[in-house]
């Protein structure tokens, strides 16, 4: 089997068992593996460290899949591997037969590259390394085996590809394709998800229980629903009682599916509204207008995508969440959210602090908030924690 040696000291992480090899580590690669190829990692010394999938492409040169030498990366490995996952799954909320889970989460689960979710019926694949690319049909059998769906389809359009050398795919790999939308309950709220154009794989998984938590403090308020996307904060507070929703999102083809959204959970109009408008600019010219809200919801897109973003991207959300203050009133609560990786829990509360001060306002953290359980971190492996967020209320 080919193999990697490292450079001098350069095994601390995989000693620790962080699943990454990073190509400036490498001091030499014996044989001539080919992208996705299973290698042996070596210590300079020549102590055998793990076995993982090689990328030469990346700066990412390889991603583990196991750390024990007796482990062979076969069809059997992927198998156990997704029965694992599945059964880190298999309590509620997340063994609900219409509802929405994610079934794999990539290195959490010990398959670098593999996301599935599950919606209702239908698995949605996203194959995001040369590793996952090479074993994708041991993976798909393993799913179609384990969890008999009605079809599984693929979205490895994340730019994630694209540093791994490969090309978008998208397409029906097992059963029935998916139909044009696919309803979901979650919570008592329905949803359709598009999970051939959507977002993600179609849907925000990660953000079930924050609905949940925006849902149970939503009786009798004015809700700014900010980046909503296809509504699901915002149906969440409707459903929760609030007065009325504005939901702010800039894409069309989103709101008409938000729109559907409310439809679905029988909605009125008057109280669940749909602005088409940037964000920022909505969140001013409200200010302008003299509005109040008793709650706002922020969940930006990401805005820093490297460590080199960072610095703008603190800007940008400096910029939203003092515009939210300034509308918020007295004793009002907002959910604020970053899913940047590379933007930290502290640096995030500062930004929000910071902005709080400059709006002219006080406040104090509720509940710090992050991903849903299906989405784990592991240990090992704390870049799987992306999604932080702060309960604040406003002073």
């Amino acid at each position: 089997m080919p193999a990697i040696t490292l450079l001098p000291g350069r095994e601390r992480s995989l000693r620790r068992k962080h699943p990454w090899l990073f190509s400036g580590a490498v001091a030499s690669v014996v044989g001539a593996p080919a992208p996705g190829d299973t290698v042996e990692i070596h210590a300079h010394s020549g102590e055998w460290l793990a076995r993982g999938a090689y990328s030469p492409a990346s700066q990412i040169r390889a991603r583990v899949w196991t750390f024990d030498e007796s482990e062979e990366v076969d069809a059997g490995f992927f198998t156990r591997r997704v029965r694992g996952a599945l059964a880190l799954r298999s309590l509620p909320p997340f063994d609900s037969p219409d509802g929405g889970t994610r079934l794999v989460y990539s290195e959490s689960d010990g398959l670098p590259g593999v996301i599935v979710d599950r919606y209702g019926g239908h698995l949605v694949c996203q194959f995001l390394s040369t590793g996952a690319e090479r074993w994708r049909t041991h993976v798909v059998s393993a799913l179609d085996s384990a969890t008999h769906p009605i079809g599984v389809y693929e979205r490895s359009d994340a730019s994630a590809r694209r540093l791994e050398g490969l090309e978008p795919r998208e397409g029906a790999l097992a059963g029935a394709a998916p139909p044009e939308l696919i309803e979901i309950v979650e919570d008592g709220c329905r949803f359709l998800v598009d999970v051939r154009k959507g977002h993600k794989t179609g849907f925000y998984l990660d953000q079930r229980d924050n609905r949940s938590k925006v849902r149970a403090r939503s009786k009798g308020a004015r809700v700014l629903n900010c980046f909503s996307y296809t509504g699901g904060f915002g149906v969440a507070a409707a459903l929760g009682g609030a007065l009325n929703v504005t939901n702010v999102e800039t894409s069309g083809a989103a709101n008409a599916l938000a729109r559907k959204n409310a439809e679905l959970n029988a909605l009125a109009e008057h109280t669940f509204g749909l602005d088409e408008r940037d964000v920022f600019r909505a969140l001013r010219d409200l200010w302008a207008e003299g509005r109040q809200f008793d709650l706002i919801v922020l969940d930006p897109p990401k805005f820093a995508e490297s460590e080199g973003q960072v610095a703008g991207a603190a800007r940008g959300y400096k910029d939203l969440n003092l515009n939210a203050m300034r509308l918020l009133a007295p004793g009002g609560l907002l959910f604020t959210f970053s899913c940047s990786g590379h933007v930290k829990p502290d640096l995030f509360q500062k930004i929000v602090a910071d902005a709080a001060l400059d709006a002219g306002r006080g406040g104090v953290v509720l509940e710090r908030l992050g991903q849903a359980q299906d989405h784990p971190t592991a240990l090992a492996f704390p870049e799987a924690f992306y999604l932080k967020g702060f309960l604040v209320r406003a002073m």
